[in-house]
This record gives structure tokens, sequence and C-alpha cells, in this order.
């Protein structure tokens, strides 16, 4: 999960990048347009190994303690409440990365050590968890979305072809499930962009003060589309990256159960 998160994430950066510029409230030329794209890479990819791992490792964990707990059958929603734990632990590496990440897409920073220590002058450690909820807000929903549709397509090609599916076809599967899943929760990620990349003066009252705040507002001065916006490049990274992420990790995954790891 590890590796496979890290090769994602640094193959997939500048949609990762323009996708942040078009959420930006200073929009996408004005925060850098095409230039730049792999501003931000160096974060990004320190956090990707520790928080794809954390994510699989609770994931798969919480996964087998369900399945005990409902005398070993397994259920749709076994899946979706793993991984949603999965995610509320792996959002405690991924939230200090994008906030660092996202600042310097926009060119606010030019160095890693400059952003951090910025960043850390703002608040100290908890400015790095600045949208932490958000985050977490988006996830869910997303690993809701994703993981059963993901584990729901396996097994209907399962059972179709009599045999257990490929890493091919369970990353076809991740794929599409996770480009659904993104495009559904785009909203939230806007909100989650925006409170991050707010800078608010000392004694300033955030604007974006909060999930439902950062939603109402971004609905009442841009609409609907101000909702949706970066989705694109969203929903592309999502559904390449699954590709990539989940044939990694369906890959490893059959080996270390042929060589009796797992």
């Amino acid at each position: 999960g590890g590796i496979a998160g890290t090769t994602v994430d640094c193959a997939l950066h500048p949609l990762d990048t323009f996708r942040t510029r078009l959420q930006s409230e200073k929009g996408f030329w004005a925060s850098g347009g095409f230039r730049g794209a792999y501003k931000g890479i160096l974060s990004a990819a320190m956090g990707s190994a520790p928080g794809a791992a954390m994510f699989f490792s609770t994931y798969e964990t919480m996964k087998k303690v369900m399945k005990t707990m409902s005398g070993d059958k397994e259920h749709p929603m076994h899946h979706a409440m793993a991984s949603s734990c999965g995610e509320v632990m792996a959002c405690l590496v991924r939230v200090p990365t994008a906030n660092i990440t996202q600042n310097m897409q926009v060119g606010r920073f030019t160095r890693l050590t400059e952003a951090v220590s910025a960043i850390q002058k703002t608040g100290g450690v908890g400015a790095f968890y600045v949208g932490y909820g958000t985050m977490v807000m988006r996830e869910i929903p997303f690993s809701f979305i994703q993981f059963p549709l993901y584990e729901g397509f396996k097994k209907f090609i399962s059972e179709k072809q009599g045999s257990e599916t490929t890493a091919l076809q369970g990353a076809a599967c991740g794929s599409v499930a996770g480009g659904i899943a993104g495009g559904v929760t785009t909203p939230l990620d806007v909100a989650k962009t925006r409170i991050m990349l707010e800078k608010v003066e000392e004694g300033a009252v955030r604007k974006y003060g909060g999930t439902v705040q950062a939603l109402s507002t971004i609905f009442a001065e841009e609409g609907v589309q101000g909702l949706f916006k970066g989705i694109g490049p969203r929903v592309t990274w999502i559904t390449v990256g699954g590709f990539i992420f989940f044939g990694a990790y369906e890959g490893a995954q059959k080996t270390l159960q042929r060589t009796g790891l797992w």
C-alpha cells in the first residue's frame, strides 16, 4: 500500500496541482496556471507511503475484526466501515502533508523548509491539521462509496468467471469505483482546499470556518458550479491513480498470499 501510494502521488502530481489551482479562491491562472506543475511533490511523496500504509493496515485489520464479530460472515458494510476507520488514521499523516503541498502548489512557498516554518509559525502543530475534520468528512463518504463498489465489482467478476479476480481486474474495479466516488465527493474536496488555503490575518474571522460554512459560502458566491471546481482533474487523478494503486496493492497482496506471509 505504501509503495503504491507513493507511485501514484508522484506520477500524477501535476493533475493534483491543477485540481488545487482550479479550486483555489484566487482561480486557476492567478494560482500558477500550468506552470510549476510539480510544486509540492516532495511533501506529497513524503506523506504517501506512511499514509497509504496506515490506511491499508487499518482497513485489513478492521475488516477481519468485523467479519469475526459477525460470525465469519462478510457484509458490504464491513468494507465501508473498515475503510472509514482506515481514512481516519491515514488523515493523521495526509492532512499535514496536504497543507504543505497545497500551499506550495498555489505558489505561496517555493521550498519545503520555508512552507513548514511558515505554517508552524501561524499556530504550531495545530496549524498543520487545519482542515482535518473536512478531510475526514470527505474521505468517509468517499470510502463508503468506493470500497463497497470495489469489493462488489470484484465479487461479481469472480462469480461470473468462476475464479478469483486477477490483479489487473482488481485494478480496474478500484479505478472505476474510485472515479465514481471522486466525482460525488468533489464539493467536500473544494471545501477542504478552501479551508487549507485560506490566509487569516490576526484577529480576523475565518471566511471558511468549517465544512458546512465553507460549502454554504461557496454555493452562495459561486453556485453549484463552484462546488464542482476541479472535478475533471480529480476524477482523472483518482481513476488513473486507482488503477495503479489497486494494481500494485492487489499484486503485492497475491504475492504475500503465495509466500504465506499474508
